[in-house]
């Protein structure tokens, strides 16, 4: 059995990843950290193989060197700060996603692929009013893994969750690659399967949902 710990558990993506974890066969919850529930990262390090952060830009960095330094694994998917300082960190691995559902993966690939053939390409990504970082984490993945300047477009507004359309164009035609999220629980099978192989990466930090699937 994996013991996961959840960093942010009281919040959206927090608690889906709790319920996630606590339906899987292979897993159990470990420990919940979060203000909002009076637990600090430390209260729960202790207990864990494994932290899912998905906290602020402004606390993933300094509780993922935590995590490695007790020897903790760690999955992030808090998006919008610096991964660099990781590369220096040793004791346990950390995996980074930007996106980790299956569909948005496939969605950036296949970006990637049409932009090495069409003249142009801009990305409109599309998130909740509450989301922080604009652009999106998976957006900027997207535009980083496409050939050429590719302008991106935020939209942020109640109703919405995660959401991205590429559009590529050339001598006249267009091409228009979307992904939609609806729910949380998109994310989840993505989550489970970083949680399962993070402790055998060969690279740390490694950043791309895209790296365990193909």
């Amino acid at each position: 059995m994996i013991a996961v710990a959840v960093a942010g558990a009281a919040g959206r993506m927090g608690q889906a990843v709790v319920a996630a974890v606590e339906g899987a066969d292979d897993m159990r919850l470990a420990g919940k950290a979060d203000p909002a529930l009076g637990t600090t990262l430390a209260d729960v390090l202790g207990d864990a193989d494994v932290v899912v952060d998905f906290t602020r830009p402004d606390t993933a960095l300094a509780n993922a060197l935590q995590c490695v330094a007790a020897g903790v694994h760690v999955v992030i998917g808090t998006t919008g700060f610096d991964i660099e300082p990781l590369r220096d960190a040793r004791g346990a691995n950390v995996f980074v996603a930007p996106n980790f559902a299956i569909s948005a993966v496939l969605m950036m690939r296949f970006a990637a692929e049409a932009s090495r053939h069409m003249a142009k390409a801009e990305i409109i990504e599309l998130h909740h009013d509450r989301k922080i970082d604009a652009p999106s984490g998976t957006a900027k993945r997207t535009a980083a893994l496409m050939e050429g300047d590719v302008p991106i477009h935020s939209v942020r507004l109640p109703g919405l969750v995660a959401h991205q359309e590429v559009i590529l164009g050339d001598v006249a035609q267009s091409l228009t690659i979307r992904q939609d999220s609806y729910a949380r629980e998109s994310f989840m099978p993505g989550v489970l399967l970083a949680v399962r192989r993070v402790g055998e990466l060969d690279e740390s930090p490694l950043v791309g949902l895209e790296h365990l699937l193909f």
